[in-house]
């Protein structure tokens, strides 16, 4: 049975759970560190102050989660928001991503949210560390590429670009 629902700070572990994975092994997160636990909760405290914080249940395990967050902290961008998934490394390409970018969108569309932003770790090579399935799967679920910052984020001895990606979800009246 797969469940979608808002996320609980007691979440937390198996939310950092599946985000360590992605830390260590992966360039998809520029981050080095994986964070405690302490802060990694406070992070989504922060953000379930004012945005939308999802997870995915399959048979009762979280097995992804998605999040909106602030896009550029002045008051003309409050239509906008960035978008953060994060599927457990072994539950890839089952579709929960795409159900829980649904929901979140959902969510957004309540809130009044016109625009939806994801910045995405990219490589026109792939390697080990960095494929382009991220960028492929925001591609599938209606976003468009719409800048590239080349060589800005250095991970395992090596340069990796960011991709930003948009998805209009509004009217725009």
């Amino acid at each position: 049975m797969i469940e979608i629902r808002n996320a609980k700070t007691s979440d937390a572990d198996r939310l950092l759970e599946i985000y360590d994975y992605y830390v260590r092994n992966t360039a998809i997160t520029f981050e080095y560190e994986t964070p405690s636990l302490e802060a990694f909760t406070a992070r989504i405290e922060h953000t379930m102050k004012r945005y939308p914080y999802l997870v995915v249940e399959v048979d009762g395990r979280i097995e992804g989660y998605a999040y909106a967050g602030v896009f550029k902290d002045r008051a003309a961008y409050d239509w906008s928001t960035e978008t953060t998934i994060y599927i457990a490394h072994d539950s890839r390409k089952s579709g929960l991503g795409r159900m829980l970018y649904e929901a979140l969108e959902e969510k957004l569309k309540e809130m009044g949210i016109q625009n939806m932003y994801a910045c995405i770790a990219y490589t026109d090579l792939e390697d080990e560390y960095l494929t382009k399935n991220s960028a492929e799967f925001h591609e599938h679920v209606g976003f468009s590429k719409v800048g590239v910052f080349h060589k800005c984020g250095y991970k395992f001895g090596r340069w990796y670009d960011m991709v930003w990606m948009e998805k209009l979800i509004g009217e725009h009246r």
